[in-house]
């Protein structure tokens, strides 16, 4: 019997009873039955390097110890699990620890919502609050944005393949440029300015725009502080709120607990999921301003907007922030990374290859179209777990627990240049 007479016969029940719709499971096509920090096993006992983390909702690895004690105590105490909005001692602790720990040392004042448990809801009540307050409906997103797979996070996504799979209008969106959007030779901004400012240009004034600092699915392009805070300068100007989707960069994946904070903005509301509860449990919030949380009392609800066990681990991973050395220890892994990324640039220069991201969300684009599935195809082949991005699926991207071990982090730089080297034999 080979291998791959093996794995079908593992995975017919998902070929038979699973929607077409399945995606991971093509790229990763193997039965995994445990995982432990950055690490995975599939049922047949190999061994396989996470640089995956569940597309950033595990950026501090699978079952940390501390917060899998955690959750066991809070669910063998009978304590409650669900509990919608209603008042719990888990979900006290978890606001108070967000504002002590995350928000005030970071001068930052939000309150904080809590809509359904993922990011496109985060996303969603941004938006439907940013109408809210303005009275105005059309928002401003970006080229190559993603936002979330729901139509309102849908209208303000790029992506053809994901806004086809709509079936209707996606509607009261202008998309603009992206830095770089253009080549580095435009900026972009002028655009944005002057459609704003000539009455005749046929772009209605905004409620808000919505911006990611890092455009993961984009295929990791970085914008530079410059941009972003024109993008805010225009935003004060003509009164328009801006919102910035944290959802995959945000909770340390790009080297601080919020992308922004290095970028010298104030947003007036964030977006943030993914990682948030750490454990890989649903957990959403939309941080606002204060003076923007005009909401009436379940104006906006939903039946999962407290499960109680992720407030539990999110408050757990608070702790790490209060240590100084552990942002600083994401920095040093991420820089570590990107020189091993530019040494790799540099043996294959027939590849053209461009490192790519910052912090920990980093990668590398090749010139060709598939570079990245390709890579990771490969990566997979080696015992190593790693995604693709990119509009053409052109990036092989990175994304490690951030408290990945320093070996089992080389380990798996290694294991992503045997990759690339095996695309050159080709």
């Amino acid at each position: 019997m080979n291998m791959q007479t093996s794995v079908n016969e593992q995975l017919h029940v998902f070929e038979e009873l699973e929607s077409e719709v399945r995606g991971y499971i093509r790229s990763f096509p193997t039965m995994f039955t445990k995982a432990l920090g950055s690490k995975m096993w599939d049922k047949e006992g190999r061994e396989y390097i996470d640089f995956f983390s569940g597309a950033g909702a595990l950026n501090y690895g699978h079952n940390h110890p501390l917060l899998k004690q955690k959750v066991l105590e809070y669910l063998q105490s009978d304590s409650v699990v669900l509990s919608l909005d209603m008042a719990t001692p888990a979900k006290e602790e978890f606001l108070q620890q967000l504002n002590e720990v995350i928000l005030k040392p970071r001068n930052l004042n939000y309150k904080v919502m809590f809509p359904g448990p993922t990011g496109t809801n985060s996303v969603e009540t941004a938006l439907k609050l940013v109408r809210k307050v303005t009275g105005r409906q059309t928002i401003i997103s970006f080229t190559n944005a993603y936002h979330g797979m729901t139509l309102g996070s849908l209208a303000v996504s790029g992506n053809a393949v994901s806004r086809k799979g709509a079936g209707v209008q996606l509607n009261n969106t202008i998309f603009m440029p992206y830095e770089g959007y253009f080549g580095d030779d435009v900026d972009s901004i002028t655009f944005l300015e002057k459609y704003l400012a000539d009455n005749s240009s046929g772009v209605e004034l905004p409620a808000a725009i919505i911006l990611e600092t890092i455009q993961g699915q984009a295929g990791l392009k970085v914008a530079s502080p410059e941009w972003i805070q024109k993008v805010e300068q225009i935003c004060r100007r003509y009164d328009i709120l801006l919102i910035i989707d944290d959802i995959q960069a945000g909770c340390g994946r790009a080297g601080t607990f919020f992308s922004f904070e290095t970028v010298g903005v104030d947003p007036d509301i964030v977006c943030l999921s993914k990682s948030l509860s750490g454990y890989g449990l649903p957990l959403a919030i939309t941080l606002i301003k204060p003076e923007y949380d005009i909401w009436a009392p379940a104006e906006h609800t939903g039946t999962f907007r407290g499960t109680t066990p992720a407030f539990v681990t999110a408050t757990e991973t608070f702790n790490f922030w209060k240590d100084p050395s552990f942002e600083k220890d994401i920095q040093q892994k991420g820089e570590k990374t990107r020189r091993f990324l530019n040494d790799i640039v540099e043996k294959y220069p027939t590849l053209q290859l461009e490192v790519r991201g910052r912090g920990l969300m980093i990668g590398i684009a090749g010139s060709v179209s598939g570079f990245g599935g390709k890579v990771s195809a490969k990566a997979f082949q080696r015992g190593l777990i790693l995604d693709k991005c990119g509009p053409d699926g052109e990036v092989a991207k990175l994304f490690p627990p951030v408290n990945t071990d320093e070996e089992v982090l080389e380990k798996g730089l290694h294991l992503l240049e045997e990759s690339i080297a095996a695309c050159v034999e080709e």
